[in-house]
C-alpha cells in the first residue's frame, strides 16, 4: 500500500527516532509499504519519519541511479548500487573526501540544493531479519544512506545549506508546509 509522504514542517521530521526490535507490530508489511511508497514516489530512499513513524528504519535502492545513467556517469565506485533495509542504524565512521552533490527530498518537493557529505560511511545496522551487519559504503550509496540516516536523527538536507540560501527558500518551504505544492505522489501535511 502506498503511504502518504509527510511534508516539510511536520514535527516527526525533526524528532530523533526510536530503535525497534523484531516484534515491532506488522514490520514486514510496513517495510513492504515503504518500498512501494518509495518507488511510487520515484525516490531512491525513504525513512520511517517520512511516513509519520518516528522509528529507526529506512530503505534505499541506489541501483535506480545507475540503471538510467549515461556511461560517463558510471564513475561512482558503488555502481551498480544496492537495495537494502536498514534498522537501528548507527554511524561508526565517516571517511574519504567530502564532495558536493545536488540533493532533493520527497518531504521537501521541488527544492534541490548542493550538499557536502563524506564519500564513505561505515555503518552498523540490522537488516529486515534482524541480522546485524557492519559495512562500509561509498559513492552515491553512501550519500543516500547519509541522507536517510539524517531523517532518523531529525535532520533534513536543507540543514546543510548556508543560512542566506535557506532564508531565500523560506517562502517555498512555507508553501510546502501549507500544502501549496503539486506532486504526483500522496503527500500529507501534519503538525
Amino acid at each position: 500500500m502506498t503511504l502518504p509522504i509527510v511534508a516539510y514542517g511536520a514535527a516527526v521530521l525533526r524528532k530523533v527516532s526510536e530503535p525497534i526490535n523484531a516484534d515491532y507490530p506488522n514490520l514486514s508489511k510496513l517495510i513492504e509499504d515503504m518500498w512501494e511508497t518509495m518507488y511510487d514516489s520515484n525516490g531512491v530512499g525513504l525513512a520511517a519519519p517520512q511516513i509519520n513513524r518516528a522509528i529507526r528504519l529506512f530503505v534505499m535502492d541506489s541501483q535506480q541511479i545507475f540503471e538510467n545513467a549515461e556511461p560517463e556517469d558510471e564513475k561512482f565506485p558503488d555502481a551498480p548500487g544496492i537495495k537494502r533495509v536498514f534498522i537501528n542504524a548507527e554511524i561508526i565512521e565517516l571517511s574519504g573526501k567530502e564532495w558536493v552533490y545536488n540533493e532533493g527530498c520527497l518531504s521537501i518537493p521541488k527544492i534541490r540544493e548542493d550538499v557536502v557529505r563524506h564519500e564513505k560511511v561505515t555503518l552498523k545496522y540490522m537488516d529486515e531479519n534482524f541480522v546485524e551487519h557492519t559495512e562500509t559504503f561509498d559513492g552515491m550509496t553512501a550519500r543516500i544512506i547519509l541522507h536517510e540516516y539524517d531523517h532518523i536523527e531529525g535532520k533534513l538536507f536543507i540543514d546543510y545549506i548556508k543560512p542566506l540560501k535557506k532564508k531565500m527558500l523560506q517562502g517555498k518551504l512555507n508553501d510546502i508546509h501549507k500544502g501549496k505544492v503539486r506532486v504526483d505522489y500522496k503527500m500529507t501535511n501534519i503538525k
